[in-house]
């Protein structure tokens, strides 16, 4: 069996969104493909972010937030950007990938009380669970 294809997922400070994908990739579709994710900086796996993996049963509590410079020299066969900045910044020495921008908001961004965000959290956990999904079965003809 070849090797199975490897993604990398780009965010600003590889503390939520990336660190989702990563983790919904793994879990779901981990039998086809193997995720990684980093920022452009690095801060920390942010709480709410593992906060809802959790509650649909994957864990982030081993996750760290990495830069890019860990995956120098890596091969990947796709790299994903999730925001902006990180698409913007992200270096061309990945040669021979798909560079793909699938952009989603930010829920560390919005201003409330946990209560308040969680939702946003969810919601954004669950688009990119969605989007993964899709555009990987159909790439991977899975």
């Amino acid at each position: 069996m070849p090797d199975k294809p490897r993604i990398l997922f780009l965010c600003t400070h590889n503390s939520c969104r990336s660190q989702m994908a990563e983790g919904l990739v793994n879990h779901f579709l981990g039998d086809h493909c193997q995720a990684f994710s980093a920022g452009t900086e690095t801060t920390r796996v942010n709480p709410l972010a593992a906060q809802v993996m959790a509650e649909i049963g994957i864990d982030l509590t081993h996750h760290r937030s990495k830069t890019l410079d860990e995956f120098a020299g890596e091969k990947f066969d796709y790299v994903i950007s999730l925001c902006g900045d990180a698409n913007e910044k992200c270096p061309l020495f990945f040669g021979g990938v798909k560079r793909i921008h699938m952009g989603f908001e930010d829920p560390s961004r919005l201003p409330g009380s946990e209560a308040e965000v969680l939702p946003e959290y969810r919601r954004v956990r669950d688009e990119i669970k969605t989007a993964m999904q899709s555009f990987f079965t159909e790439e991977l003809h899975m």
